[in-house]
């Protein structure tokens, strides 16, 4: 190819649904994972092997960082590769994370493993693999997509593909209290890792792909890419970087803040945890299907709102023991946050042109977890040496001020991308 774009036929919505529901799967089974991981399985694993709170967030806390580094290198690698390559590759690269930390927490609830600095060490490294290699499934999922809709389409496909991991955190509760009841607290990661090679493989053979690679005549991707600066796009980076802040504080800490507020322990709190993460999944869901493509509201108007909703839901949680009000803060962090991720997403994708959207996407979803680095210390860790309010009181004023930012900073008219050319079937 000579490096220009594709000007093929918009097909109609009808023909592509079910590619776009493949990729809605390959969110949700991540959603179902991570959240059977950091709701139902790591909180009691930390409890029950007598770790340091903030281990929950240092197991994350490598991956995230790998994830900000690699997320922007597998976007730019899929418009060489093609998207539905790095789809696959990032989802297998997932499943053998989750297959090594489930062997890794067996040796240790059995004690093979003792040593607690070689716990934290394998859980670290292993969790790391989902950071350096699953880190291409959602950059090169969103790029699929942006690569197949118009700009007036984009904000509610988007929003119905990323609805694909609220879905995911649904089910992965409710997945987890029953597995974990019937087989074993550890036995929800060693089914996650099947679920997302399972998805993985479905995707390898039916997802279509009948375009060529877009920027074979551009340079390869790099590592630390450019797009990270771009005055374009960098009102998006930087909210996308304090939601998931406010994101990663919130969820790291609430699973720590159910056990002391209603007094439980071990597996036990999965019976808590899971309808308040349920009903945070739902609102989600609502928002991203339900409200926004009736609101017809502009990017900006998503994030100011959004942001407002979830600093609601993140005050409501410190005042009380109450389980309604813990569950009903959920509802607002969700629909928030359901709300903000379309809005950035889109404006992103908007304000490039369609030969971009690989890079677009995986610098945005870098943002998206850059948040998860700095989170252990201002989650777990404050929680449990600072106070127990001082996270959620931190993130609430983050998301309030983020609000004020994205009223000022993003622009109103969100306009159409920056090459008006047709997507590609």
């Amino acid at each position: 190819m000579d490096g220009s774009e594709n000007t093929l036929e918009v097909t109609p919505r009808r023909d592509r649904r079910g590619a776009f529901f493949l990729l809605f799967m390959a969110l949700a089974v991540v959603g179902i994972g991570n959240t059977m991981l950091f709701s139902a399985v790591l909180p009691p694993l930390v409890v029950k092997l007598e770790l340091p709170y903030w281990t929950l967030g240092a197991i994350a806390s490598l991956s995230a960082l790998l994830w900000v580094v690699m997320s922007p290198y597998w976007g730019g690698k899929s418009n060489e590769w093609g998207r539905k390559t790095v789809i696959v590759f990032g989802l297998a690269g997932y499943a053998v994370s989750m297959l090594l930390i489930g062997i890794f927490a067996s040796l240790a609830v059995n004690q093979v493993i003792t040593a607690p600095v070689i716990i934290v060490l394998s859980l670290v490294l292993s969790r790391a693999i989902f950071g350096l290699i699953g880190s291409g499934t959602n950059p090169a999922a969103q790029a699929y997509v942006a690569d197949r809709t118009t700009p007036d389409e984009r904000q509610e496909e988007i929003a119905s593909l990323t609805s694909g991991f609220s879905v995911g955190t649904i089910i992965g509760p409710a997945f987890a209290a029953a597995i974990a009841a019937a087989l074993g607290l550890l036995s929800p990661i060693f089914l996650a890792a099947i679920l997302s090679a399972s998805v993985a493989f479905l995707i390898w053979l039916k997802l279509p792909e009948e375009t060529p690679p877009k920027q074979i005549g551009r340079p390869r991707p790099r590592i630390l890419n450019p797009m990270w600066l771009d005055t374009r796009i960098l009102p998006y980076v930087i909210f996308a970087i304090a939601l998931s802040v406010s994101v990663g504080v919130v969820f790291q800490s609430y699973g720590f803040a159910m056990m002391d507020k209603m007094n439980v322990r071990d597996t036990e709190v999965v019976n808590y945890l899971g309808p308040a993460y349920s009903m945070g999944a739902a609102a989600t869901m609502l928002a991203q299907l339900v409200i926004i493509p009736r609101a017809h509201a502009s990017n900006r108007m998503l994030m100011v709102w959004g942001a407002i909703l979830f600093s609601i839901g993140v005050f409501l949680i410190i005042p009380t023991d109450q389980y309604a009000v813990l569950i009903a803060a959920q509802f607002f962090v969700g629909i928030g946050n359901g709300l903000c991720r379309p809005g950035y997403f889109a404006g992103a994708s908007l304000a490039v042109s369609n030969d971009e959207q690989g890079d677009v996407a995986g610098v945005i979803m870098g943002a998206n977890a850059m948040g998860f680095v700095f989170s252990p210390i201002l989650g777990p860790a404050m929680y449990e040496y600072v106070g127990h309010n001082v996270p959620f009181a931190l993130a609430g004023v983050i998301l309030f001020g983020m609000a004020i930012y994205a009223w000022f900073a993003v622009q109103e008219d969100d306009g159409e991308t920056a090459d008006q050319t047709d997507p590609v079937d």
